[in-house]
């Protein structure tokens, strides 16, 4: 399989990251080691993850996909086989909330400790925060990486002025700087991406992480009436999608998988890999199953004509 370089920092991931939002959550400590266990075991290796999955369930306190990694990680002794990816900045409630020096130095430690590794392959910053120095933040990752708690820093959910800054600041003052972006882009969410973030990336070679690449799972052609949300875990994130336009999407994607006798799933996230700016596109899994039709992403090519009814389809 053919590795992407992670910005400038040296790092090679696979063109397909996995989402680690759902471990503890819709998907168990049982099934989320089975779900690393084949994960690693097809070659691929960058696994994502924050701080405050999954605070949003009843009970929970953050730090739950973290804890489970960590169990996966000293259970399978693969972890030079991976790349750890983890976030701060979200609200973690008495831990903490935002960019500050302290808070990062803090919260580095504590997702370290459960993570069970000595290093962060890539620490990112979750979302701005305005109300901090984008010089405060910039240090205190560039101490975690002096420190070698961290090998990379990467930004998530910037705006491109605030992400310019940020690159300026750090040719400026010689703090290290951010080496990736984690976007929300797909075949719906494309705008804000494609017209603003991405020349931008382009320019100054930054990896692009795109996170809900399925569009909370409306891509995969499960969601297509208000009625078929009823019940699930995702139902209130997916619900702005179900409208004429990802209609139309998800008519495409029939096409397109039909004709290639694939899956929307398959066919969406291989249009995002075929995308020169993208480094890998995020995607969650809560069975063995459905993580096989996610992989099988990377090694479906489409052609011009397939991008580019999708791409008509889903113009903005």
């Amino acid at each position: 399989m053919q590795k992407r370089t992670l910005g400038r920092s040296g790092i090679e991931i696979a063109p397909l990251a996995l989402g680690g939002n759902v471990f503890g959550w819709t998907a168990d400590e049982a099934t989320s080691f089975s779900l690393l266990d084949a994960f690693v075991g097809a070659g691929f290796n960058l696994i994502d993850t924050a701080d405050t999955y999954s605070r949003w369930v009843p009970g929970h306190k953050g730090g739950e996909s973290e804890t489970i990694i960590g169990k996966w990680l000293k259970r399978s002794g693969r972890r030079r086989d991976v790349v750890i990816a983890t976030k701060v900045g979200m609200d973690m409630g008495e831990a903490g909330i935002g960019l500050s020096g302290k808070h990062i130095l803090r919260s580095a430690d504590a997702s370290l400790k459960r993570l069970g590794t000595d290093v962060i392959d890539l620490y990112q910053a979750h979302k701005d925060d305005p109300r901090t120095p984008l010089g405060e933040t910039l240090e205190a990752f560039g101490k975690l990486i002096a420190k070698g708690k961290v090998r990379a820093f990467g930004a998530s959910n910037y705006q491109v002025e605030r992400l310019e800054e940020a690159l300026k600041l750090s040719r400026r003052h010689g703090h290290p700087r951010f080496e990736s972006l984690q976007p929300l882009y797909n075949l719906y969410d494309r705008a804000d991406y494609e017209e603003n973030l991405e020349p931008l990336c382009v320019k100054e070679k930054l990896a692009v992480l795109s996170y809900f690449s399925l569009a909370s799972g409306f891509l995969t052609g499960k969601y297509r009436r208000n009625e078929d949300l009823a019940g699930t875990a995702r139902g209130t994130s997916v619900k702005k999608y179900v409208n004429e336009r990802g209609l139309r999407i998800l008519k495409a994607l029939d096409q397109v998988a039909g004709s290639l006798q694939s899956t929307l799933a398959r066919v969406a996230l291989a249009w995002i890999i075929a995308r020169s700016s993208v480094t890998a596109p995020i995607a969650s899994a809560t069975s063995v199953e459905q993580l096989a039709d996610l992989l099988a992403s990377t090694k479906l090519e489409l052609d011009s004509g397939a991008i580019e009814t999708l791409d008509r389809a889903s113009a903005p």
